[in-house]
């Protein structure tokens, strides 16, 4: 009886270990799908970051020699800001927004001759870009520290998003992004 006890004891045993390393294998690999998923998204945001600064950055260069009325150049603008919506903080869209409105307003006022460039460089007008940039460094900085403690078992603070505002809330908004710029 005793040789049964122990053959089922082994048995045991092995059946312990086998099931703690399929465990142990499974939470790893679920662990390394979920940080390769943080790392496409993180990704994903840098790309329509990037992707926003680097057409805002032509419209505007675009806008300073060229007063215009024509809306179709800004249609991608538009598109990526409607991207970061769906999946950026609102500061983050609210910058891109003001972005926007500068690009806008440039395009309707007179053409800025070469020493009117010169000195907007200078007094750092220019650099219409700066709160976006600091809102995107923010969001992919607090994604970075929320994957860090997920990582580390520890609980997660409330989602960064904000609800989408309300059509009059929206309407408030760019009101206030119009007289920003005046």
């Amino acid at each position: 009886m005793d040789a049964y006890f122990s053959a089922l004891m082994g048995l045991a045993g092995v059946a312990i270990g086998g099931l703690t390393s399929f465990a142990t294998a499974w939470m790893t690999h679920r662990s390394q799908v979920r940080e390769r998923q943080r790392e496409i998204e993180v990704a994903k945001r840098e790309k329509l970051f990037s992707d926003f600064i680097a057409e805002a950055t032509r419209l505007y260069g675009d806008a300073i020699s060229h007063q215009k009325d024509d809306v179709s150049d800004l249609v991608l603008l538009y598109a990526l800001v409607a991207q970061m919506r769906l999946i950026s903080s609102r500061p983050v869209v609210d910058a891109a927004e003001f972005a926007m409105v500068r690009i806008v307003e440039t395009y309707l006022s007179p053409n800025r001759s070469l020493s009117e460039i010169r000195n907007l460089a200078q007094s750092g007008e220019m650099n219409f870009l700066l709160d976006f940039g600091e809102a995107c460094r923010a969001e992919l900085a607090a994604s970075a520290a929320s994957s860090a403690r997920k990582l580390h078992g520890e609980r997660p603070r409330e989602n960064a998003r904000h609800p989408v505002p309300s059509p009059s809330s929206a309407h408030r908004d760019e009101n206030r992004f119009r007289l920003a710029g005046s």
